[in-house]
Order: structure tokens, then C-alpha cells, then sequence
């Protein structure tokens, strides 16, 4: 079937068309009943069916015959280590761990804070708690101490799983002496701690600590628990505006519909193939793309421990593609980017037989053209840009290759998937014609496995995300689509900025700097202006070796700017500068660096990758009186 028809095929009946990918799933109780709109704007999916998550990733498997293949392959530069996990093996695992938990109290709908590096207890961490129908919710390994103080407060866990550390390059992360800081800060507290004890860092054992392996031993494997499909099977957190952390809920039943289906028709995958997602279980695409998506379409699944540079060098991701005959292949565009600074001729590639890769699909923020014409040069393969959130949980727009293999218009995450309608509304909630910048909004309902509110907060739920435009689900992004249905999301809502009347995007002017020879990545933010109200700034990192003026490649960057967009955006100034501030998962800080060129207050990032960096920006911008 074409992309054309799956997708008029859902307009046409959008309930029956989840139904029948339901069938795909192994239902206790199957649905008789897609969506449950008795509380429009607040819609669920499956509302009357029973299903447990863990069966379909793991159980299903090995009742099925397919014990024998290949679930987990861990691969840990940091460390030196590689494990391959059966789906019978990590069966297993889990059912021990379920068993763990279960004797200790943990049960449906109870919660069990995580916090773990990329190992595969990681994953079977998760997949035991959903395994018993309780609730997880996974912090990125790291985090402060305050703030996971904070989110175990909001979710009040019975459980923490934890590890002893985490490992970078060049440092050892301690886990467990920040998760003993946020136990101490936080007012609800967890009856007890299960700790996988590193050997790089072990830890110390405190009391309500009990050990990974001491925890299993004499207690009976967990059998798996059904829940309703509207029940959650985690809650996710997300940076909010307001600084207050936002618990994406994502129900259980529409979690699984929408991920078997994006594995076969989005990513072109099946039971067998390797799916490799290189980021991390504390980002949405670990939980969708790292744990359960592959898992429960029967795929062998990569965990990586590692960097895109420096474990060793900027032909990591090669290595492990080549190695372990990757199919699929997704990741940021800042890890591109990263590679593609070190190794800008992009000769690396060449040393790895990389003839198992279909595609490469990126996501997590916008990718630039000159990022994905590097990367379809030097890989051979379809080079794919997709759209979604953490609050949608997989793509909205996306380029099928399971259906139809689109033509690629570079820039653009190609077009909606079913599920998906999209729209661009101007600021009074009117749509606007083709090709014009507006807010991105989806029509009501959203599909299955999308958020259906925030964890014990529903009314910032609809005040967040669909009061601005009634009947739509606001995702703060900006763009336009083209005549032929080609989204393109050029900023964020709030990277939009007003020039003397003129609306531009940011994504714009970064998309024509990024073309520069000697620019490895770069951010434009829009700065207060006394005139105009605001004015573009840029800010460029160059690539490895480059050793031109910086003061002409500045020059250059403004001129290039002033021919392809225009004087209209009158932009004047670029900085070069070594490295720009980023959260963990690879996205740019830019309103906290537009926060420092007005010279406001503002509050350090819970997420940020470094904090070093905001200095070196707000060194660059005194430099040039800003700050």
C-alpha cells in the first residue's frame, strides 16, 4: 500500500484503523472499544481491554518459539565490555527481578523510580516493573540530586532502582552519593533501594539498601500482571517552562498499538533485525526506541555505553553499526554533528563495512541540511529526518519506509503519519496557507500512546497543551507545510523572533550558517533590541583543525546571511565559540542563552550537559557588550 492511502485509510476511520493494528498485540482481554471520548478534550484509547507490557517484549517471544534470538547486545566502550542477552534469558531476568519487587510490596499501579546507566538491568529494570503492573518512572543517570529529589516527591515511588555509577570517558559519574543526597532532601520516602554495585565504584550501602543479586535470591519469578489499556505504564518527566518538572503519563495499551506499528511501517523492521537508537533509557527515545519498541516487534536491541567521539574516536557509531550489522540506525543530529566536526571529510566511515544499514533516522531537535547531505554522503543511505516529543512518545511526522519510501526533501521531516493531523494556525488560531510560518497544532484526538495527561496535574495538562488553541493540541514548535504536505519545523514557538515586524525563523539563519565550510554546528537566538525589538545573534563552533581568523569567518557568516535571507533579518553579529550548551539528550539551550545576552536571572538547567559551557557563552557575549 502507498503512504497515500494508509493514511486516507485512518481519515476514513481512524478508530477502526487502531483496531486493527490492536490485533497485532497479545491482549488478555482484547479491545472492544478504540477511543473513549466521554471527557473530550481528554480522550484515552483501549479504555476496556486487559494487557501486560512486559508479555508483549518479552513472554510472547519465547512462548512463540524465539527464545534463542537475540534481545540486548550491550556494548560498552567505557568499560570494554559486550554482552549478548536471549529473549529466554531475559525472561528470565526480569521475572527474578518482578519477584524481587513483588516480595518487598511492589504491585499494580504502585510507582518505582529509576536511575540507571546504559546497562541492560537498565532495561530489565523497566520491564519488571511493568511486568507487575506497577509504574516506572526513569531519571536520567546523573541528574541532581535536587532534582530527583524533586521528581520522587511528584511520583512518591515505593522503589528506587539504582546504580552504584555511572562512566563517562574520562570520569566517573557517582550515582549512588547523589541518589543518598536526593533520599535525604526528598519528603516522601521510598520503603527501600535495590543497587546494582558497580565494579569501577561500588558504593556505599546504606540502610533500606539491598543489592542487585541479594535482592533475587530465594524469592519466586513474577508472573505478569494484566492491567486496563488506559492504565500507565510509566510517567516520564520533562522539562517545563516554569521550571516545575512535567510527568508525561503514557497508558499502557496505547503504548503498545503505536510502537509495533512504527516498527514495521516507520522504521522498517521485524523480529530479528537489529534496531540500534544510540541514546540514553532517561530520554523518551530510550524508553520507545531503546526498550519496548524493538522489543515488541521481536527485534534484537542495542544498549550502548559510549560517546559518538572520544571511545575512541569519531568512528564509534560506525564500529558498533559494522559489528553488530545494524539495520536501523537513529540518533540525534547533534551526534552528527559531533562526528562530522572531528572527521569533516568523512573518512571514517569508509573503514567499516556498514552494507546492513537501511536508513538513518534522527530526531530530538531539528536537523540541518548540511548535517544530512554530510551524512548521505559519507553512509550511503537514506538519511532521514522525523518530528516528535516526548509527550507524543513516537513520530508525528516521519518519512514511512515500511509503507513507501517518500522522497526526501531535505529540511523537512517529510509528512503526518495516521494518527497525526496536522495544522498551522496563526496566532488567533486560524490556519494559514502553504509555505506560511505558523504554530504547528494537532487536531484532536491524538492517537494511541500519545500523553493523555500529566502525572497529578491535569489541569496544567489542558492549560499547557490545548487551551491556547481549543480543539487542537498545541506542540510549541513552529513551521509551515508546503503544498505537498512536507512539514517543516523551523524553531520552537519561542525561537521565533520579531524583527521590526518580520517574523523569522531561527532554524532559518541556522540552516544558512551551517552551510559555511569551516562551521561544525551553530545556534542563532533573538536578542532585545531598542529599535527593533529583537535582532538575531549567532553563535558558531568550527570544525576540528580549522585555523582561519575568526574574525573572517565571522565576516563571512554575516555575508552569507545577508545573501540568502536578506538585509530583512539584519543580521549582524556571529560569534565564534568552542562549544555550545546543551541538555543531556543533545538539544541547544537557547532560551537560557537568550536569558544571558538580555542580561537576566535565569535558573541552571536541570538537564544541562555541562554548566562550564554557560560561562564560556556569557565570556563570549561581555566580549561583544552583551550580558
Amino acid at each position: 500500500m502507498s503512504y497515500n492511502k494508509v493514511y486516507a485509510e485512518w481519515q476514513a476511520a481512524p478508530e477502526q484503523f487502531w483496531l486493527n493494528a490492536a490485533r497485532e498485540i497479545d491482549w488478555v482481554k482484547p479491545p472492544s472499544q478504540a477511543l473513549q471520548a466521554d471527557r473530550a478534550p481528554l480522550y484515552e484509547w483501549f479504555p476496556d481491554a486487559l494487557v501486560n507490557t512486559c508479555h508483549n517484549a518479552v513472554d510472547r517471544h519465547v512462548l512463540a518459539g524465539h527464545g534463542d534470538r537475540v534481545a540486548i547486545i550491550h556494548d560498552s566502550p567505557v568499560t570494554g565490555r559486550k554482552e549478548q542477552i536471549t529473549y529466554a534469558n531475559l525472561q528470565d531476568r526480569v521475572a527474578r527481578l518482578a519477584g524481587a519487587l513483588a516480595a518487598r510490596g511492589v504491585g499494580k499501579g504502585d510507582r518505582v523510580v529509576i536511575y540507571m546507566p546504559m546497562v541492560p538491568e537498565a532495561l530489565v529494570a523497566m520491564l519488571a516493573v511493568v511486568r507487575l503492573g506497577a509504574v516506572h518512572s526513569v531519571v536520567f543517570g546523573g541528574f541532581a540530586a535536587h532534582e530527583l529529589a524533586v521528581r520522587i516527591d511528584d511520583c512518591t515511588p515505593k522503589a528506587v532502582i539504582a546504580a552504584t555509577c555511572g562512566i563517562e570517558p574520562a570520569r566517573i559519574v557517582p550515582y549512588k552519593h547523589l541518589l543518598d543526597d536526593a533520599l535525604s532532601q526528598a519528603k516522601h520516602k521510598p520503603d527501600f533501594q535495590i543497587i546494582l554495585r558497580r565494579p569501577e565504584h561500588p558504593g556505599d550501602m546504606r540502610p533500606g539498601d539491598v543489592e542487585w543479586n541479594e535482592a533475587q535470591r530465594g524469592v519466586e519469578p513474577a508472573p505478569c500482571t494484566p492491567v486496563r489499556g488506559t492504565d500507565p505504564a510509566y510517567i516520564l518527566y520533562t522539562s517545563g517552562t516554569t521550571g516545575a518538572p512535567k510527568g508525561v503519563v503514557r497508558p499502557t495499551g496505547g503504548h503498545l498499538v503505536a510502537l509495533n506499528w512504527t516498527m514495521r511501517h516507520i522504521y522498517n523492521v521485524g523480529p530479528g533485525d537489529v534496531f540500534w537508537a544510540a541514546s540514553d533509557v532517561g530520554w523518551v527515545v530510550g524508553h520507545s526506541y531503546i526498550c519496548y519498541g524493538p522489543l515488541i516487534a521481536g527485534c534484537t536491541t542495542v544498549v550502548y555505553e559510549g560517546k559518538p567521539v572520544g571511545t575512541p574516536d569519531a568512528g564509534a557509531f560506525w564500529r558498533v553499526i559494522s559489528e553488530h550489522k545494524v539495520r536501523t540506525f537513529f540518533t540525534a543530529p547533534t551526534a552528527l554533528r559531533a562526528i562530522k566536526r572531528d572527521d569533516p571529510e568523512g573518512l571514517l566511515p569508509g573503514h567499516y563495512d556498514l552494507t546492513a544499514l537501511q536508513a538513518v533516522f534522527l530526531a530530538g531537535e531539528r536537523a540541518d541540511p548540511d548535517t544530512i547531505h554530510w551524512a548521505t554522503r559519507h553512509l550511503h543511505v537514506p538519511v532521514i529526518d522525523h518530528w516528535w516529543q516526548t509527550e507524543t512518545g513516537y513520530a508525528i511526522a516521519a518519512n514511512p519506509l515500511g509503507i513507501e519510501e517518500l522522497a526526501i526533501k531535505v529540511g523537512s521531516p517529510t509528512r503526518a503519519m495516521p494518527g497525526y493531523d496536522i495544522r498551522v494556525l496563526d496566532e488567533g488560531g486560524y490556519e494559514v496557507p502553504p509555505g506560511t510560518l505558523g504554530a504547528i497544532a494537532l487536531r484532536l484526538p491524538l492517537p494511541p500512546g500519545t500523553l493523555p495527561t500529566l502525572w497529578n496535574a491535569e489541569d496544567r495538562f489542558a492549560k499547557g497543551y490545548l487551551s491556547h488553541f481549543p480543539g487542537f493540541y498545541e506542540t510549541g514548535d513552529a513551521g509551515f507545510v508546503d503544498d505537498d504536505g512536507y512539514v517543516f519545523i523551523m524553531a520552537r514557538t519561542d525561537d521565533v523572533i520579531n524583527v521590526a515586524g518580520h517574523r523569522l525563523s531561527t532554524g532559518a539563519i541556522e540552516e544558512v550558517l551551517a552551510a559555511h565550510k569551516d562551521v561544525a554546528e551553530c545556534a542563532v537566538i533573538g536578542i532585545s533590541d531598542a529599535l527593533k525589538g529583537q535582532a538575531p545573534l549567532g553563535f558558531v563552533c568550527l570544525n576540528k583543525g580549522c585555523n582561519r581568523d575568526h574574525a573572517e569567518i565571522a565576516r563571512e557568516c554575516v555575508g552569507l546571511v545577508r545573501d540568502q535571507i536578506g538585509p530583512v533579518a539584519d543580521f549582524k553579529r556571529a560569534l565564534v565559540v568552542d562549544r555550545l550548551p546543551k541538555t543531556r539528550s543533545g538539544k541547544i539551550l537557547r532560551a537560557t542563552m537568550v536569558k544571558i545576552a538580555d542580561g537576566q536571572d535565569f535558573k541552571m538547567p536541570a538537564t544541562i550537559d555541562d554548566p562550564a559551557v554557560l560561562e564560556e557563552i556569557r565570556a563570549a557575549l561581555k566580549g561583544v557588550g552583551l550580558g
